[in-house]
């Protein structure tokens, strides 16, 4: 494979080496490799179990892309991604799934970690899922990727979650319309600050949020027993989004008052603000 002519200003920076200043003739110039060859241990439909998260689920091997130079094979290390996505989609996923593999020609993935990956892509459980596997490889600073073969299987992932998912979710706080003081009152007024659930793990609600004043997430609105903020200090999450947990500190809104959709997934333990 010739990459010269497309990649000879990049290379020059990262992957030539010099012996001298001034002579041409002592450049050392990258002259093309071969796209790894991937292989994995099954292709038959795979349904994932919670029971089983600690088996074996997948053995991804592949064959070395033998970078070269005009002085040979290269002795750089070569580091490698397993890439995931949903067939037909040709790796162009937002959510792609990755995983990273160093100098390795194989890699061993559990039931817990095909399941991860595939509830990281925003994959819903209890589906089967048509997959695409390939793998990337590339020289110091990702340059030069070489993109393997895909290898498809279907695979039906397991719902496992970061926090167990209530019944219900709600907003208080001062950003909201209703401020602080209704949230300990049982009097039916939190259903206007009442999340829909939209699956088995995901709430969103649209709803008006006052600039830089502070929220809390409650599964139940007229009880402070539980809540869910900010995994850092007070008011120190990201406005657009974060982590969160239980008993988290208060959550900070964006800088600007206006209607926000905010997303909160129990399977990722993250939320999102957007402006509507």
């Amino acid at each position: 494979m010739k990459l010269i002519t497309k990649l000879a200003s990049t290379l020059i920076l990262g992957l030539v080496f010099f012996t001298s200043c001034k002579k041409d003739e002592n450049k050392v110039f990258f002259t093309g490799g071969t796209a790894p060859v991937l292989t994995a241990s099954s292709t038959a439909p795979m349904i994932l179990a919670i029971a089983n998260k600690n088996n074996l689920a997948l053995r991804m091997a592949w064959t070395n892309p033998n970078y070269q130079f005009t002085t040979g094979l290269s002795s750089q290390d070569v580091t490698y991604a397993l890439q995931f996505d949903t067939s037909g989609s040709n790796f162009t996923n937002k959510n792609l799934g990755e995983k990273g593999v160093s100098k390795e020609l194989v890699t061993n993935l559990t039931v817990a970690e095909l399941n991860t990956i595939m509830l990281g892509m925003g994959l819903l459980e209890n589906i089967p899922h048509k997959m695409e596997i390939r793998i990337k490889s590339t020289l110091i600073n990702s340059s030069v990727p070489l993109y393997s073969n895909v290898v498809k299987l279907v695979v039906t992932p397991y719902l496992d979650v970061v926090f167990p998912v209530p019944a219900n979710l709600y907003i208080t706080g001062g950003a909201t319309p209703l401020n602080w003081q209704c949230a300990c009152a049982n009097d039916g007024t939190g259903l206007t600050q009442k999340f829909t659930k939209v699956n088995s793990s995901k709430f969103e609600l649209t709803i008006t949020l006052t600039a830089n004043n502070s929220y809390l997430l409650l599964p139940v609105w007229s009880s402070w027993s539980q809540k869910y903020g900010g995994v850092g200090a007070n008011n120190s999450n990201k406005v657009t989004g974060d982590d969160f947990k239980p008993d988290g500190g208060d959550l900070k809104a964006p800088g600007v008052t206006g209607r926000y959709k905010i997303v909160v997934d129990f399977k990722t333990g993250k939320f999102t603000v957007t402006p509507e």
